[in-house]
């Protein structure tokens, strides 16, 4: 077995560039009891630093989603967003407390006052929940980056399929090689479409495998994902409100 490792500068990609940051100083950390007490405040401010398909499938209650694709681009317009709101309780949070850490941080850099992260990210906090038979203020699926692509942590489905509009919230990679897009598929149509995303792309799956690797020479991917926000829609994904 080879192993392969790569040295990267940062763990996330953050785009900041301004000498005079530092993660010295970061947001306060909250449990998963003090996050509760504080979503009780009508005046605190939930901010959901992960991209758009993660929100999409689970989220806190009135968290403000930032609609981006990067964690880069997310952080300037955060600090836009909420250029308002500098004095409010402003909670950020994301999956595993990475990205929300450094978010906390420049957050306060741009002269914002009170500044929260939930520690440890989502899957901490339902751990937490869980152990103390509290109620769960995150709702639906956590998406997660193995090949899970979610961890359940309340039963409401609160996303729907791409392809036909009906409620479901489970991720899949369209199985055409060429495609792989990354989008929410429910059951009926996993079967229907023999797991695409699209009829164009269903065709290409049944083809002959060596066929299927011809027409994938010299495709560029680039970041396979599935954003109605963006209306990034493929033929046969939902197109609907």
């Amino acid at each position: 077995m080879i192993i392969k490792i790569k040295v990267r500068e940062k763990i996330v990609a953050d785009g900041i560039t301004d000498p005079s940051f530092s993660m010295n100083k970061k947001g306060k950390y909250v449990d998963a009891a003090q996050m509760n007490e504080m979503l009780k405040n009508e005046d605190t401010i939930v901010i959901d630093m992960r991209n758009h398909y993660e929100y999409e499938v689970g989220h806190f209650d009135n968290a403000v989603e930032i609609p981006s694709d990067t964690f880069r681009e997310q952080l300037p317009m955060a600090v836009e967003m909420m250029a308002d709101k500098k004095d409010k309780n402003i909670i950020m949070y994301c999956t595993g407390g990475i990205r929300c850490e450094k978010a906390s941080a420049y957050m306060l850099h741009n002269g914002f006052n009170n500044v929260f992260h939930l520690e440890g990210g989502i899957i901490n906090y339902a751990k937490q929940v869980k152990e103390a038979g509290a109620e769960s203020k995150f709702i639906g699926k956590n998406f997660v980056f193995d090949e899970r692509l979610g961890e359940r942590i309340t039963p409401d489905v609160i996303a729907k399929c791409h392809q036909c509009g009906k409620p479901a919230d489970t991720h899949t990679n369209c199985k055409n090689e060429a495609c792989h897009l990354l989008f929410i598929q429910c059951e009926n149509c996993k079967t229907f479409y023999d797991g695409c995303c699209s009829t164009e792309c269903q065709t290409v799956y049944n083809l002959p495998e060596e066929k299927q690797k011809e027409l994938r020479k010299g495709i560029d991917k680039g970041q396979m994902v599935f954003n109605k926000s963006k209306q990034r829609l493929r033929p046969g994904l939902y197109k609907k409100e």
